[in-house]
């Protein structure tokens, strides 16, 4: 809207400006509205409605009120417990003011639209708490505490409480009901401050590290939400959650529920029933039930006894009776073994001597005779062997002169003798044709009595001379026949 409104209260100014159309003035209304800042306003809601969308709700106190609205999908966000928003509920309200100009089919209207809902007071404390304890669900913290084993009868306690409270009185009360002697470590602390969680927390760690306790009751009287709200602490919370030591949870009545209760070891809903809590014993009640067993179990024994002494007595004489019936049909055994043992001995002992005169002596006295006919052979068998020896050396004789006259005969040096001569070359290879004389050209003939060396002439020298060396050859064979002859 491109001209201003007329500030309100002056009259001239509104007369002197030109009327404004109902539907711009209300774009207007709808911008400045916008641009103020978000509040948080508190009251009682005195009407209630939902719809698919959003939720309608109207805000008043003694002074006045507004209308509201919020959308459907942002209130289920906020994960408020059932009945926390209804008619007569205190809220805290954050948001922002927005009006809807209308239309020509729908009618103008003013509301506080939220963003955000909390119950005042107590009841917000209670959502904080319904947040916190489903936070610690998701996160499985509930879980550890109640896993943790607990001695039936425990040695040390320890014990968290205000000190001059009255659940400190109960808790001892309880403890000397149920029996119990043990040791007590107190730990006193504030239980209703802004400083009690802390001091709790502190305590409850110390005790877990060095007080070597078994057990840890943390408890005190009921009261409001707000009274127990050191007890919804999520530090001390978490803390009891990691513990080793279980932590037994006795804050309050039977109607008052902490979060410390859902993540202990145990939830008691007073200080004597933390007591039986951690002491799992009734220690009278368990002595008195011990006493009575025992009575029971000496009578019965004794009745057994008397029941059981003559049948005893009579099976007493039973084994003395088996054992003399045992032994004598173990001494006939044994007689009856050493009288087979002998003849079995006797007979082996004939058999042996049987076989002793007719087989091995008549064997021993062959073994004998066939000795004697063998030595007696074996004494002439010298000089037949010598004989044999001195013939096989004569004819071995006459043969080897045989072969020497055989081997003479074939001597080339005899054949020398006899007028042959052997033509050798310079290596001392024989030459046994003409070519090979040429070849050589000195070559060495050797005679009977020694050798000469000669040069290989031409070839009608050669012819003469070869045929004269032939005609010697040819003398030299005929004499060498005639000799033979």
């Amino acid at each position: 809207m491109s001209e201003e409104l007329p500030e309100p209260g002056n009259p001239a100014a509104a007369e002197d400006a030109a009327p404004t159309p109902v539907g711009d003035y209300a774009r207007q209304l709808k911008q400045d509205l916008k641009r103020l800042p978000e509040a948080t306003i508190l009251g009682e809601i005195t009407n209630f409605s939902q719809s698919r969308v959003q939720i309608y709700f109207e805000l008043r106190d003694e002074r006045g009120g507004v209308p509201g609205t919020m959308w459907k999908r942002e209130f289920d966000a906020l994960g408020l417990p059932a009945g926390t928003v209804k008619v007569g509920s205190q809220v805290v309200v954050t948001g922002a003011p927005d009006y809807y100009e209308g239309g020509k089919n729908a009618s103008p209207s003013f509301s506080f639209r939220a963003i955000d809902i909390r119950p005042f007071g107590e009841g917000d404390l209670i959502a904080r708490l319904a947040a916190l304890r489903k936070q610690f669900q998701a996160e499985g913290l509930t879980e550890p505490q109640k896993n943790l084993p607990r001695r039936l009868l425990p040695r040390r306690i320890g014990v968290i409480t205000a000190e001059g409270g009255a659940a400190r009185q109960d808790l001892m009360v309880g403890l000397e009901r149920r029996g119990w002697k043990g040791e007590v470590v107190w730990g006193f602390a504030p239980v209703q401050d802004r400083k009690a969680a802390p001091q709790i927390t502190r305590i409850l760690s110390d005790m877990a590290a060095f007080a070597d306790v078994d057990s840890i009751v943390v408890c005190r009287g009921g009261g409001s939400l707000t009274d127990l709200w050191a007890f919804c602490d999520e530090d001390l919370c978490r803390t009891v959650a990691m513990l080793a030591v279980p932590v037994i949870s006795a804050v309050g009545h039977e109607r008052d529920v902490t979060l410390l209760d859902d993540v202990a070891a145990v939830r008691a809903s007073t200080p004597t029933h933390a007591a039986e809590a951690v002491v799992g014993i009734d220690i009278p009640a368990a002595r008195a039930s011990l006493a009575r067993a025992a009575g029971t179990t000496r009578r019965v024994s004794q009745a057994a006894v008397r029941d059981r002494i003559a049948p005893l007595a009579a099976m007493a004489t039973g084994p003395g009776r088996a054992i003399r019936n045992e032994r004598g049909k173990l001494n006939q055994k044994t007689r009856e073994i050493r009288a087979a043992a002998d003849r079995g001995i006797q007979g082996r002992r004939g058999s042996a001597q049987r076989v002793l005169d007719q087989c091995l002596l008549p064997a021993a006295s062959r073994t004998n005779r066939l000795i004697e006919a063998a030595g007696t052979r074996n004494g002439a068998r010298p000089g037949a062997l010598q004989a044999r020896v001195l013939g096989r050396l004569g004819f071995a004789g006459r043969k080897l002169e045989t072969e020497r006259v055989a081997l003479r005969a074939h001597d080339p040096q005899r054949t020398l003798e006899r007028g042959y001569a052997r033509v050798e070359d310079r290596k001392g290879d024989p030459v046994v044709d003409s070519s090979g004389a040429r070849r050589a050209g000195q070559v060495r003939i050797r005679f009977a009595d020694d050798a000469v060396d000669a040069v290989v002439g031409d070839t009608r020298r050669r012819r003469s001379r070869q045929n004269e060396v032939e005609q010697e050859f040819e003398q030299i064979r005929m004499e060498g026949l005639d000799e033979g002859e």
